[in-house]
């Protein structure tokens, strides 16, 4: 079946979040890389990487952290600078390319807004707090099926988490494309997801071309 649209994550699929986890590092008083092999090994064991948080300070509420944070003028927040350098020039192809093209994560509302001042060369942008539904939830992709306006079949969800993005997305009937980096890309392993997926890319700057093969164009 011909891909019509292309959904992607964010975090770790387009947005790099290495500066980010390291500014809760810095906000928990731990060294960073202290938090990372921490982080590490709870993604290892398949546990929520918010337990991460756990480890150092019991009862860590992340909704009420996020506030003091922002109240104390050192909120989560990402930039240009952050994107991976790969990731708008892929998105810009494939809308060339006549696709519809969209954002679809786990995000906050503010990284919502953040996305949004980025002016992203993509019809939509959909967030977990704006659509009130998150991964894994079948609802999730059923709305990013809604909002792509074609077959669950012809829509293309990338990610790079086999067990938020790939293996829900499978089930919910979209195609889907494995992007191998970040923390999860590296560590977890589902060999049935990883088989049914249509493309496995190293960078987003793969994707393009491998759609045109797909495609017959």
């Amino acid at each position: 079946m011909r891909l019509e649209a292309v959904f992607f994550d964010v975090g770790e699929t387009l947005v790099d979040e290495t500066r980010e986890y390291g500014t809760w590092a810095d906000w928990l008083g731990v060294p960073r890389h202290t938090f990372s092999a921490v982080f590490g090994a709870v993604i290892a064991r398949g546990g929520d990487y918010r337990d991460t948080f756990q480890h150092f300070r019991p009862g860590f509420d992340l909704h009420k952290e996020r506030e003091r944070r922002a109240r104390e003028g050192r909120p989560e927040t990402f930039g240009e600078e952050n994107l991976y350098p790969d990731a708008r020039p892929c998105l810009a192809e494939l809308r060339d390319m006549g696709l519809r093209v969209g954002l679809a994560g786990n995000q906050t509302a503010r990284a919502e807004t953040i996305l949004r001042a980025l002016d992203l060369p993509v019809d939509v942008i959909g967030t977990s707090d704006g659509w009130g539904v998150e991964k894994p939830d079948a609802s999730f992709f059923d709305r990013v099926v809604a909002e792509a306006g074609c077959p669950a079949g012809s829509v293309l969800y990338v990610g790079d988490r086999l067990d938020n993005d790939i293996r829900p997305a499978q089930k919910a009937g979209l195609r889907t494309a494995l992007v191998r980096r970040g923390p999860w890309g590296h560590i977890l392993r589902d060999e049935p997801a990883a088989r049914a997926c249509l493309f496995h890319v190293d960078s987003l700057a793969e994707l393009p071309a491998l759609i045109r093969k797909h495609n017959g164009d």
